[in-house]
């Protein structure tokens, strides 16, 4: 098998490593006539090439130095770089796999074909459905990726409390020392999402702090607003992905907090890096604590905009090449305490190697000194590794619970004067306003008119753990949905079932045909399925190659642009997500943030 343990630990090879390096064994492969992207400099040298034993990187040394010491060896290979530039690969500081509809084997494809060798991931949405055992079932099916993957723990299951959404998991304390105790590859707590309960003391939240502070591992945070950010860095928290622009991206570094400039799709809520990143170009801050990560990304998403993707974009913002792919690489790595291992092309580390051209782009990849990505294609090697994919247990595939009886999806229409609380959506979608609009209804006033007047539609969250059987209704402003029905399993982070429409029928089948796939996303027109994509997998994974899901979420995002939704795929799944200004619905009703309150649809 192909996977992060292809390559022995460094223990067991100091001695083999010092004897190519000395010149007295030679290399398994030599990677010549290319450019070199020191990211411990900051310098690119140029005509230089690497010898590699064992998956390691024994020396880097000119170019045509093999050669005219061994001249023609049947040992080792030797590979022409033909003049591109050789970097090690990229690592993903923060990232999410299920919101890439697929598992950690398949997602592995994508990520080595935008040359990212190491990913530090939060499996909270598995966590939310699954609780800790979803968790685990991650990293077994880590183990077994071609990809090196690490765990930051989540940390926020519930993201907030049973008093404002239901959700599937709950991860205490105990449960989350423990998974640091079982298993190696977790690495540090995942990001705190709670970060009012944090700043207000909230003694489970700082239980779970100390969970983590006391082994000696790093934080991670998600923090909006720059009045908690004193609060969640004196707390222990020490990295951010939430910076949204420049005033407090400073506050993040001056705090002593590593900043991960989050880069996604223009068209998605994620892409904060040209705002956060002029921390760095018009307030002068050094990029020594600065990294560059995805969070998110879905299926197709995941091969048009990756790692080396977001890289490009902090070129594009000011940044030298080299700072940007040492943001990409080295910077995460340290961040981590895994520079030792990772994020450069020194002596003794893993052979996680790119070749890229003068634009920063990704033509191969080595993982583990095993050529994986030749002229921007998987190898025979790869995809080989990606044809065993690690397989969930059964009762990862039995979490849509939902009751027997006819659930009602929309509430009835007012028939006297109200002020309804509304959500207002606006790109780019992650926060959403709280608006409250008058409705002067009388006993013969229908939904249609004032959906027309007022520009609103439906909004409901179904309960689907089993647990509750709760529906909330609400309406949502400025969505764009003119007919039909969008819904999804993947409502953020409790990941109960999000309806979004304009008819009870249409709300109806897509309700139905998340349930028949056992979790996924659909568009309904006309009482008739027009996209969809099944996430069978805890309602949030699919179980197929990457390739195939990415063809599916690009089907579903078309349909999702002509039937008129304002807000991509990701910003629709984040309506439910209550840890994030300024209203939200959960199962639980609206919910305000920061003030965290409950609030009924009419007053």
């Amino acid at each position: 098998m192909l996977t992060r343990f292809s390559v022995a630990p460094l223990h067991t090879m100091t001695r083999s490593l010092a004897a190519v390096a000395m010149g007295r064994d030679e290399p398994d492969l030599v990677i010549t006539g290319a450019r070199l992207l020191s990211t411990y400099t900051e310098r690119i040298h140029d005509s230089r090439e690497i010898w590699i034993k064992g998956g390691r990187i024994a020396a880097a040394k000119a170019a045509g130095t093999f050669k005219s010491a061994n001249g023609t060896s049947k040992k080792t290979q030797v590979y022409d770089a033909r003049g591109g530039i050789l970097a090690p690969g990229l690592i993903d500081p923060h990232i999410h796999i299920e919101s890439s509809m697929m598992t950690a084997c398949a997602y592995a494809e994508g990520a080595l074909l935008n040359g990212t060798t190491t990913i530090f991931c939060d499996s909270h949405e598995i966590g939310n459905v699954c609780d800790s055992a979803g968790v685990e079932w991650m990293l077994e099916d880590a183990r077994q990726a071609p990809l090196s993957i690490f765990l930051t723990v989540p940390s926020t299951v519930p993201a907030t409390s049973p008093k404002f959404e239901t959700a599937g998991g709950d991860l205490t304390a105990q449960k989350i020392g423990r998974l640091f105790d079982k298993w190696p590859e977790a690495v540090a707590l995942g990001e705190k999402m709670d970060f009012v309960q944090v700043a207000m003391g909230d003694k489970r939240s700082h239980a779970i702090l100390a969970e983590s502070i006391k082994r000696g591992r790093p934080v991670c945070g998600h923090i909006y607003g720059r009045e908690f950010v004193a609060a969640g860095a004196a707390s222990g928290i020490t990295d951010t992905h939430e910076a949204i622009d420049r005033e407090i991206a400073n506050d993040f570094l001056e705090a002593g907090v590593w900043m991960f400039l989050r880069g996604g799709p223009p068209t998605t809520p994620w892409h904060s890096l040209p705002l956060a990143i002029k921390a760095i170009t018009e307030l002068g801050a050094n990029p020594k604590r600065v990294c560059v990560c995805t969070d998110d990304r879905d299926a197709d998403d995941l091969f048009l905009f990756g790692m080396d993707w977001v890289t490009r974009e902090a070129v594009k913002a000011g940044l030298s090449p080299v700072t940007a792919w040492s943001m990409g690489s080295l910077h995460g790595a340290t961040r981590y305490a895994k520079d030792g291992e990772i994020g450069g092309l020194g002596h003794s580390r893993r052979a996680d190697v790119v070749l890229l051209n003068d634009a920063l782009e990704v033509q191969n990849t080595w993982y583990g000194g095993e050529l994986v990505v030749e002229n921007r294609k998987i190898t025979p090697r790869l995809d080989k590794a990606l044809s065993k994919r690690y397989r969930y247990p059964r009762a990862a595939y039995q979490t849509v619970k939902l009751p027997k009886k006819k659930l009602k999806l929309t509430p009835a229409v007012p028939t006297k004067a109200v002020t309804a609380n509304v959500i207002r959506t606006a790109l780019p979608g992650i926060i959403l306003f709280h608006d409250k609009v008058a409705i002067d209804a009388t006993a013969s006033t229908q939904w249609g008119e004032l959906f027309v007047k007022h520009g609103l539609c439906f909004v409901t969250i179904v309960e689907r753990h089993g647990k509750s059987g709760t529906v909330a209704h609400g309406l949502l402003k400025d969505f764009g949905l003119t007919d039909g029905a969008v819904g999804s399993s993947v409502g953020h982070d409790a990941h109960n079932i999000i309806i979004a429409g304009m008819n009870e029928p249409d709300m109806q089948v897509a309700l139905a045909t998340i349930k028949k796939m056992r979790g996924g996303v659909c568009l309904v027109r006309g009482g008739k399925v027009i996209a969809s994509v099944a996430l069978p997998v805890a309602g949030l994974i699919s179980d197929r190659r990457a390739t195939a899901v990415a063809k599916e979420a690009t089907t579903l995002k078309q349909a999702w642009v002509a039937a008129g939704c304002t807000l991509p795929y990701m910003g629709f799944n984040l309506i439910p997500l209550s840890v994030i200004p300024e209203i939200r619905i959960t199962d639980k009703g609206y919910v305000t943030v920061p003030q965290m309150q409950i609030l009924p649809l009419f007053e």
